[in-house]
């Protein structure tokens, strides 16, 4: 047992037994990911060995994390795995969760553990801007790539800035962009339903998912059909209109044609054809 300041911290035993922890080339000494010194699968969480409850919230924090669990669900990419209220042992002295994040899906070759966050997502509400700093301090120095947070009472959303120590907030016409996402993620789905809505719907389409491109491929033939109805219906309308005979057959081949261009064609020689049949009978 060692002491920050003045709040007592446990060391985490590693495989190896004892207080020995993971140590990375070049890195600080960490403790296993998933060996906890809170009690998972509780509301206890450890940030610099002070020892609290996380707990459950109210309505605008509640609001925004569901929204971005929503949002970044649609937009993990192939590889990659999200998870909400992933427990993580940090540090030493700092077991906690983040909201949502996204990780490497499998397991990570070098430390026989799943891999560790890339992206942190932080929803601040309640939670003082000096509490939301220490985690992400901590979770930076642990190695992961970027922190954002979701601050509800400003309406933003900004990104930790490690070497400047202090958040940055992101412009809402911005785009979040990173390898763990399938497409650029605008920032003001995070705030905004309707375009959490469209931005999702497009990072459906961007992986491939069978449902939006049949809906899509749907919505495509309907729009051809409808362009075939009108182009047929002006061919008709500028034969009548110049006073032509529109014989059983001219109006048959018209109606039946399901060729855009060949109606664009018809529809090109029925303003200078000397009659009706000479528009469908090409040379």
């Amino acid at each position: 047992m060692r002491r920050y300041g003045t709040s007592e911290t446990l060391l985490a035993p590693s495989a190896a037994g004892g207080g020995v922890a993971l140590k990375l080339p070049g890195r600080a000494t960490f403790p296993p990911l998933d060996r906890h010194v809170v009690r998972p699968e509780t509301r206890e969480e450890m940030v610099r060995g002070e020892r609290m409850l996380a707990q459950p919230a109210l309505a605008p924090h509640g609001d925004r994390h569901f929204r971005l669990d929503f949002v970044l669900g649609g937009h993990v990419s192939a590889g990659y795995v999200g998870s909400t209220d992933l427990l993580t042992h940090v540090l030493h002295g700092s077991d906690f969760a983040s909201d949502t994040c996204i990780r490497r899906d499998g397991e990570d070759e070098a430390t026989g553990e799943r891999f560790l966050e890339e992206l942190a997502f932080e929803v601040v509400h309640e939670q003082s801007l000096s509490k939301a700093t220490e985690r992400a301090e901590d979770w930076t120095h642990r190695g992961v790539r970027r922190i954002l947070g979701i601050f509800v009472k400003k309406g933003t959303v900004e990104e930790w800035q490690p070497r400047a120590k202090t958040w940055r907030a992101l412009d809402l016409g911005a785009v979040i962009s990173d390898p763990c996402l399938v497409r650029p993620l605008r920032v003001k789905a995070l705030l905004d339903a309707a375009v959490a809505d469209d931005e999702v719907a497009r990072a459906l389409e961007a992986k491939g998912n069978p449902a939006i491109l049949a809906m899509k491929a749907a919505s495509e033939r309907r729009g051809a059909e409808r362009s075939e109805r009108q182009a047929a219906a002006a061919v008709l309308t500028v034969l009548a209109g110049r006073g032509l005979e529109v014989s059983p057959r001219v109006r048959a081949a018209v109606d039946g044609s399901e060729d855009l261009e060949q109606l664009l064609r018809w529809l090109a020689r029925a303003v200078t054809a000397a009659s009706a049949e000479d528009v469908i009978d090409e040379a």
